[in-house]
């Protein structure tokens, strides 16, 4: 007599589930590359992924790398699921945080991030109704300092920061650059993103050779030392 090993039901798009569930039977499914929990609903992201969602992701990739490479204490990563609670498990498009042993405020769970990272980017095309509805006022409650918007058909970027427990939009500056209140030196000219002609390293290479982001890198190095 032989036993049957019995798998867990499969996820499906508008299934209510908590993130325990939710993360069991996703694993049971090594073919599905791309699944969230926003506030207890799957959504499943099964759609194909044009070139402008893949080029503008690997832009800001390297941006963030880039910065991540010049702060010790800082770390980044792309398409990682996070558990953010017992109904919230978001696979954001990017991520930035500064590491637990830094003074950070995110964790690990596993195979998986914790908590809120302090920065996360999302690149909204073929999902704009949900980054900008259910998921923004998801990563707003549950603590992401920064959320980073970039909306690839209106050429536009949308960078927020949590003021008093509600995102606010921060501006660029005089000179065209948006800059992190989080991540001293993090700055990102938008044009760059869109303009072949201009790098998006620029702004964040100088930005990185201010005297600002100095104090923060001594601040991170100092908060390690603490613990």
């Amino acid at each position: 007599m032989s036993t049957a090993l019995a798998l867990p039901p499969l996820l499906r798009e508008g299934d209510r589930l908590n993130t325990k569930e939710f993360l069991r039977r996703w694993e049971a499914m090594p073919d599905l590359k791309f699944a969230e929990l926003i506030d207890g609903v799957v959504y499943i992201m099964s759609s194909p992924l044009g070139l402008s969602h893949s080029t503008v992701d690997s832009e800001i990739g390297a941006w963030l790398w880039i910065y991540k490479d010049a702060t010790p204490g800082c770390s980044m990563g792309s398409n990682s699921t996070w558990v953010m609670g017992p109904k919230n498990a978001p696979q954001p498009d990017q991520f930035l945080r500064i590491l637990p042993e830094f003074g950070g405020q995110s964790g690990e769970a596993g195979l998986y991030g914790e908590g809120a990272p302090e920065l996360i980017v999302e690149i909204t095309d073929s999902s704009t109704s949900r980054d900008l509805g259910v998921k923004l006022e998801m990563y707003q409650r549950t603590g992401v300092r920064e959320y980073v918007s970039v909306l690839p058909f209106a050429q536009q970027i949308v960078w927020r920061e949590l003021a008093r427990g509600r995102y606010r939009e921060i501006k660029p500056g005089e000179d065209g650059l948006l800059r992190s209140r989080v991540f001293p030196g993090l700055w990102l000219d938008p044009d760059a993103v869109w303009n072949r002609k201009k790098s998006i390293r620029k702004a964040v290479e100088k930005g990185i050779a201010s005297a600002e982001h100095a104090a923060f890198v001594r601040r991170l190095a100092a908060a390690h030392r603490s613990r």
